[in-house]
């Protein structure tokens, strides 16, 4: 979803990384040494990865025409793909929209200690637990579904959303939880033939030889002087959505020949609306 949390200010962010370092430490093994998370899945297809600097909508609030010029189009899972262009499905894999929310087993939204649901605040989600291996199976089987359903529609790719929850989980869960339950999608994505995307969270970026992720999709990293760490990670293979006007000029004065770079209303909105803006410079 588009970046809206103020969240990745300087404070947070540094919190993250001993997050993300001291759960790195800790184990994702059992005793024997085997892994907790059982991934033993079909072999994986051959998936077709974005193309490099090219053209791309960020289309996630509504699907419409992909403007002149564009390749790569990411849309919600709900919408059709573009014809003719690299199509990329949104699936809040995550966290809980409103409305879907009692759609989910109780057991399967985050709670603290007093037993109250644990919920990103700017959007109004429920965080999903994906805190025990157990669970981490269970909320993936759903998420899976909705993958399935990317792949009948005869999309490219996958960009499961808030990989980052973690950091808004109070502590309750850990960059080893989220990395073990991407494992899990995208070893199903490239199943059924698909390559999967990291959506945001850059402290992680380094991670792809475990979570098994093939490109990523950034919103402002431009603005916030991210862009490269996502570019060595994924060998240029990062689409970037900014939210403003110098977030965009940022993007493109140091990767403008390198990445593909969009400049979106943070509303995501379509033509004809009065919050749209579509820029590429």
């Amino acid at each position: 979803m588009p970046v809206k949390r103020g969240a990745r200010v300087g404070v947070l962010r540094a919190a993250a990384a001993l997050i993300v370092l001291a759960a790195l430490a800790s184990c994702t093994s059992d005793p024997d040494g085997k892994s907790t998370d059982d991934t033993r899945k079909p072999s994986p297809k051959t998936v077709r990865l974005p193309p490099v600097h090219a053209g791309f909508d960020y289309q996630i609030g509504g699907a419409y025409p992909p403007p002149d010029g564009v390749r790569i189009v990411a849309r919600d899972r709900t919408a059709e793909p573009a014809r003719g262009m690299y199509n990329i499905c949104y699936v809040n894999a995550f966290q809980a929209q409103p409305d879907e929310r009692d759609d989910w087993p109780a057991d399967l939204l985050l709670r603290d200690k007093k037993g109250k649901v644990v919920v990103d605040g700017d959007w109004d989600e429920a965080l999903l637990d994906i805190g025990t291996p157990a669970k981490r199976k269970r909320v993936a089987a759903r998420i899976n579904q909705w993958i399935d359903g990317c792949a009948d529609k005869g999309y490219d790719a996958v960009e499961p959303d808030n990989f980052d929850s973690y950091t808004r989980s109070r502590r309750l869960l850990s960059a080893d939880d989220a990395t073990s339950f991407i494992r899990l999608l995208s070893t199903h994505a490239h199943a059924r033939g698909l390559a999967i995307a990291q959506k945001n969270t850059v402290e992680l970026a380094g991670q792809r030889a475990r979570t098994g992720l093939d490109f990523a999709v950034a919103e402002e990293c431009g603005e916030y002087d991210e862009c490269g760490e996502y570019a060595e990670a994924f060998d240029d293979r990062v689409v970037v959505v900014e939210y403003t006007d110098n977030g965009l000029k940022k993007a493109r004065s140091g990767f403008g020949d390198r990445l593909s770079i969009v400049r979106r209303d943070v509303l995501v909105s379509t033509p004809g609306s009065a919050d749209y803006v579509r820029r590429t410079r």
